[in-house]
């Protein structure tokens, strides 16, 4: 396989929780109904949709998808390693180009980041 896209983003775990205080209806619009599930069963659910969210937005970079692209169509898939699920636009955005895309994830008590790794399959 041959890269061909590299993404990274960081994010405040505490701008993500207070985005999602604020705007009850947002993790609606940004995360997949098991991603909320695999976060809400955590002790800080913020830490967890945070790396979620940077995920999304190093996904959106390495792909190099438009900026309007709908981030609830990315999905990250829980598990060792975690993994990505893609739906509607974006599944046939890499079906066409035909990318595998790879994650990695981490967080600590104030930041969560991501790194997503684009292939030609």
């Amino acid at each position: 396989m041959a890269t061909v896209g590299l993404g990274i983003d960081l994010v405040e775990i505490s701008r993500v929780e207070r985005a999602l205080e604020r705007h009850p209806r947002l993790a609606d619009r940004l995360f997949t109904e098991a991603e909320l599930e695999y976060s809400t069963a955590r002790g800080r659910p913020g830490r967890h949709l945070a790396a979620r969210f940077a995920a999304k937005e190093a996904a959106v970079k390495a792909m190099s998808l438009s900026p309007g692209v709908r981030l609830k169509d990315i999905e990250v898939v829980s598990g060792s390693p975690p993994e990505f699920r893609f739906h509607r636009e974006v599944a046939a955005t890499a079906s066409e180009r035909r990318l595998s895309v790879r994650v990695s994830l981490t967080h600590d008590r104030e930041t969560a980041g991501a790194v997503a790794i684009a292939e030609v399959a």
